[in-house]
């Protein structure tokens, strides 16, 4: 057992207001009965914090294991981690999980929080413990323990439970109270498709009733939103088993929204001092060797096919074909900065347990971009880009975004490519740029890839929840890789700086965010159908038919809905379609050459004069207005 004074017996000496949960000591967190043999600096946490939360999540994944393991002796427990919103835990068991079962764990759960069972840490030598667990039957923790363990292992127990665990852990059971499991799934062992298949319980727990209430509605509401379930409903795309997984069909409405944000996307980069290219599906191997995507990346790209006694692969990446065109012909510091972008549809092989509808795909189109500029450059460059990328990001009415700068890990410089004094002066241009305009942001030691530095925006939608759409990243390796170079006002040859950027990120994957933001009711300037007429009887066809040609030869993406239906089931259809304007015409509007309006979500609104509606419409769909006011 550790020596010294344990936190928890001197907490009551403080006269505490609020009990903590957990402490950071010396910048690490750890549990209340962590002993303090020596001076320094503790930091007291308390529910609230996501600190305490993470800790809370993965005494809970403990807490699961060992319910699961009184209930069904002889299962194998995998790794079970505290993740974001909650916590999981991969089994090894024949019999599949049933919502019965998992019913019957939360109940065991309950009962062993009930006992308030202390939760203790111990250290142990490394043979100890392997033959604990082997002893245990538990084969699957003695190969953990046999590849990550040092000369001892810590492990922590609560009643007969034990677990090879780095922690920290709440202090007992007891403060796990409010859970619930939410699902089960396969999962390979060590995330390896080769590897035995497992099942994996996941769920959650919070410090309140209130809060984990709160966050049940919020997953409900989550799943009225899939993007899955919509996509289909809406009409907007697909997937056929015939094609392929993971590989995307657009609908005519999913099409008509993705032109909408293409057209969107060339015409600010056209303003914004950016030029379009279009590059081929695929390339040949050696392409590949030098941007050392076959040394790193072979795994996750498509097989090669032979052409003319040639490998090609189709491209997983579109970079080496945008320095392809730099390198066409000699370039100078006065052709400098080049703005290329490109949304170029590339292909990785994602493993089938990880693919989930248009946020992980096997064929997607990014939207790509390349910064090519001298070191003098960079920074009003950094600056550039991320203007451009928030103002784009509002336009799809994304403005409460989170923005972390991924760094090198300064105990491990060797890690990375690029000599220091590069990486110091990208990271300061990056820290130039987001304190120049003021942005919250936070810095991610260590979180760098090993090619350069990097900016990350991530989007927050409807329900609060974080999305993952812009990289700005810094690339010392493909330049030095391919040998780009540029004639200096020295007459010298000199490396030019490079920058990738992705800002959307792909436009599978922001459309199925869109979908699930917006629940299927797209703004006006994006929805795949923006109006709809809705005649009442036959003898008002051609009137109906007539408005659908003058409002598409105003711009708008409208459809006359000629069904022999009574019109209020036409009108539930409409809104049932989440169509932003319905116009309903009958005798009157006829004679008076109207028509009567609806708003979606909104009802009845009165005649409207054709003319001034058009005005109105266009005015909305040219200022992208993210409502309909009228």
């Amino acid at each position: 057992m550790d020596k010294g004074i344990r936190l928890s017996a001197l907490l009551p000496q403080l006269k505490l207001e609020a009990k903590p949960v957990l402490a950071e000591v010396d910048g690490r967190v750890v549990g209340l009965d962590v002993a303090l043999d020596k001076d320094a600096e503790v930091i007291l946490l308390y529910p609230e914090s996501e600190a305490a939360l993470d800790v809370l999540r993965h005494s809970a994944s403990h807490l699961m294991a060992h319910a699961v393991l009184d209930l069904f002796p002889g299962t194998q427990v995998g790794v079970g981690p505290a993740v974001e919103n909650g916590f999981y835990y991969d089994f090894l068991r024949e019999t599949p999980f049933t919502t019965e079962d998992l019913a019957a764990i939360e109940a065991k759960m309950a009962e062993i929080a009930g006992r308030d069972l202390p939760i203790e840490r111990r250290v142990m030598p490394k043979a100890e413990a392997v033959r604990r667990f082997r002893e245990m039957g538990q084969t699957l923790k003695v190969e953990l323990i046999e590849e990550k363990a040092g000369e001892e292992a810590t492990v922590y127990g609560q009643g007969a439970f034990m677990d090879f665990c780095r922690g920290p852990h709440l202090a007992s059971t007891g403060l796990v109270k409010h859970f619930k499991l939410l699902s089960v799934s396969g999962a390979y062992w060590k995330g390896d498709e080769r590897n035995q298949q497992l099942q994996r319980i996941y769920g959650t727990a919070f410090f309140s009733t209130e809060a984990l209430d709160a966050y049940l509605k919020l997953l409900e509401e989550a799943r009225k939103r899939d993007h899955r379930k919509l996509g289909p409903e809406l009409d907007l795309f697909s997937f056929s088993d015939d094609v392929g997984s993971g590989l995307t069909l657009w609908h005519p409405k999913g099409a008509r929204i993705r032109a909408a944000i293409e057209q969107h996307w060339r015409e600010r980069h056209w303003a914004g001092g950016y030029d379009i290219l279009f590059t081929p599906h695929i390339g040949r191997a050696r392409l590949w060797q030098v941007s050392g995507h076959l040394g790193f990346y072979k795994d996750s790209m498509y097989a090669p096919m032979e052409i003319d006694g040639q490998e090609y692969y189709l491209k997983p990446m579109n970079c080496p074909f945008h320095i392809q065109v730099y390198k066409s012909r000699m370039r100078s510091y006065r052709d400098l900065p080049l703005r290329w972008a490109e949304l170029g549809t590339v292909y990785r092989y994602e493993r089938s347990g990880v693919l989930h509808g248009l946020l992980r795909v096997r064929g997607f189109t990014q939207d790509d971009a390349h910064i090519i500029c001298t070191p003098d450059q960079i920074e009003d460059e950094i600056l550039r880009v991320l203007d451009f990328s928030v103002s784009i990001l509002a336009d799809f009415g994304f403005t409460d975004n989170k923005i972390e700068l991924s760094v090198r890990d300064p105990k491990n410089p060797d890690k990375y490519c690029g000599d220091d004094g590069l990486w110091c002066r990208a990271e300061a241009s990056l820290v130039k740029a987001l304190e120049t305009r003021g942005y919250r942001y936070e810095r991610m030691e260590g979180e760098a890839v090993f090619y350069g530095p990097k900016i990350d925006i991530k989007i927050k939608d409807a329900l609060g929840r974080l999305w993952q759409c812009t990289t700005i990243q810094f690339d010392f390796n493909m330049s030095e890789r391919f040998d780009m170079a540029y004639i200096g006002e020295d007459g010298k040859e000199h490396r030019p700086y490079m920058v990738h950027r992705a800002l959307l990120g792909s436009l599978e994957r922001f459309f199925g965010v869109l979908v699930e933001h917006y629940n299927g009711a797209f703004p006006l300037w994006l929805a795949p159908v923006q109006a709809v007429v809705l005649p009442i009887a036959d003898r008002h066809d051609a009137y109906a038919l007539g408005l659908v040609d003058r409002l598409r030869a105003a711009g708008l993406r409208a459809e006359a809905d000629l069904s022999r239906e009574k019109v209020g089931y036409k009108i539930r259809g409409a809104e049932t379609g989440k169509i932003p304007l319905i116009l309903v015409v009958g005798d009157k509007e006829v004679r008076d050459g109207t028509a009567s309006l609806r708003i979606h979500g909104l009802g009845d609104k009165g005649p409207v004069e054709i003319a001034a509606f058009l005005d109105k419409a266009q005015a909305l769909i040219r200022q992208r207005s993210l409502t309909v006011i009228w």
